[in-house]
């Protein structure tokens, strides 16, 4: 039995170095862990998927359609996106940030309207951050897979401690303490 992750932003997010320090902190606490990244044009904007997963013993690091438990989404339109992946009972955390991908820049589609919502209403756990914001106040609006990896360590039983030892492996030094506000600022949120 293995527990499923999956990171989702655009490229440049962050998504990559926030499943480094989950896989981190996993193999630490002794888990069995495997990590799968999919790139879809990242370096231009474009959407990243990372699986995460693990357990006692995983065998597989990709993770399919209605298997994921969490749903980590740094902008609303990959949170939509993903969805079908998702089991009945999984939690999404997702950043209300919008980034317009290619084709709503070039006037071809619209972003679409209230998929915080429309996600909610398929009767997921969802919990909405304003990671941007939250990112800011830590002093980088990078910092929003910090505020979110802060936001899914309440939903897991591994120690402060723990998480921090992770981010200080992780993380440059040069913007550990931003990333270590940004993560603190995530976990101590209080969801409706």
């Amino acid at each position: 039995m293995s527990t499923n992750i999956m990171i989702v932003g655009v490229g440049g997010q962050g998504s990559l170095l926030a499943s480094k320090l989950l896989g981190y902190l996993l193999l630490n606490e002794g888990l069995d862990v495997k990590v799968s990244e999919v790139h879809g044009m990242s370096q231009r904007g474009g959407n990243v998927v990372t699986y995460v997963k693990f357990g006692d013993r995983v065998y597989s690091p990709v993770v399919g359609k209605g298997e994921s438990d969490y749903l980590i989404s740094f902008e609303t339109l990959e949170a939509g996106r993903w969805v079908e992946y998702l089991k009945p009972d999984a939690k999404v955390i997702v950043s209300n940030q919008q980034i317009d991908p290619m084709p709503v820049i070039t006037g071809q589609a619209e972003y679409p309207d209230h998929l915080i919502d429309k996600i909610r209403a398929q009767g997921f756990s969802l919990e909405e951050i304003d990671g941007l914001s939250l990112a800011k106040e830590a002093g980088n609006v990078k910092a929003v897979n910090l505020v979110l990896m802060g936001a899914l360590s309440n939903h897991f039983s591994f120690s402060e401690e723990k998480w921090q030892e992770a981010i200080e492996a992780c993380v440059p030094a040069k913007v550990l303490d931003i990333n270590k506000k940004a993560f603190a600022l995530g976990r101590n949120l209080k969801h409706k």
